[in-house]
């Protein structure tokens, strides 16, 4: 079974106007009080989350692994009628951007725990070379201890139609013995009350503890640290109840 992030036309079926303003909202809380003029997101995929931000006034830089992904962005990008530099990276290292800063460097959805532990560390630091003096670090995960200490297996989604199509989406989460997860999603596709398309799909995420980059963040002399849910427009419950955050930081 292949990842989802290779099959951009599924992976973005979720996409409409009330999730993109929901975004932007998001997005809204997150600026609030802060100047922010440009931004850099390094795992950007098809723009679903950060293409809001152009509303907003800022100027959008983007990379990612997926071409496909980074093509969807870019023609997302151009139906808005708005001017978007995409480039093809890891985000382990971001030397496709050479020495260029932004305000703000993010890394968007929840595409940190992609990698291990080791490289989360890694990824900040690369993001950290491209923040401007003064300027913003932002990420956002799901909340890894929460998921660890409940040890959930199904996760669902509510039904949603593609025209006269029905999809549903079930995810079951395997917990491996070396601290390591897969995420098994489940796609079904209904027409006329028949199956007509299943799809299903494999997401290796190696779950990292909120402190292990915040401590590494006020380490490099980063401060005004907020945490918030994602989207960050809502309360924030307790760190222990919320399933998904956003941490926002301010470079010295």
């Amino acid at each position: 079974m292949g990842s989802l992030y290779n099959r951009a036309e599924i992976y973005d079926l979720f996409d409409n106007e009330k999730r993109y303003e929901a975004y932007k909202k998001h997005w809204e809380a997150i600026f609030a009080g802060k100047d922010i003029k440009s931004m850099l997101d390094v795992s950007i995929g098809s723009g679903s989350v950060t293409l809001p931000v152009v509303d907003l006034g800022v100027k959008l830089s983007g990379s990612d692994l997926s071409e496909e992904m980074l093509k969807n962005c870019g023609a997302k990008a151009s139906k808005k009628g708005v001017d978007v530099t995409l480039k093809c990276s890891d985000f382990r290292g971001l030397d496709c951007w050479g020495d260029e800063k932004f305000d703000l460097v993010a890394s968007t959805g929840n595409s940190l725990a992609y990698v291990s532990n080791a490289d989360v560390e890694k990824t900040l630091e690369e993001m950290d070379k491209h923040v401007k003096a003064g300027g913003y670090l932002y990420f956002d995960s799901r909340n890894w201890e929460k998921i660890l200490k409940d040890h959930q297996r199904f996760y669902t989604y509510d039904p949603m139609f593609v025209g006269e199509t029905r999809v549903n989406l079930v995810q079951l989460w395997d917990y491996n013995d070396d601290g390591s997860m897969v995420f098994n999603l489940l796609y079904t596709f209904e027409r006329d009350n028949h199956t007509v398309q299943k799809e299903i799909f494999e997401e290796h995420y190696n779950p990292f503890p909120k402190a292990l980059a915040i401590d590494k963040l006020k380490a490099w002399g980063y401060g005004d640290i907020e945490l918030k849910c994602f989207p960050a427009q809502f309360e924030m419950p307790s760190f222990e109840k919320v399933e998904w955050y956003s941490v926002m930081a301010k470079k010295s």
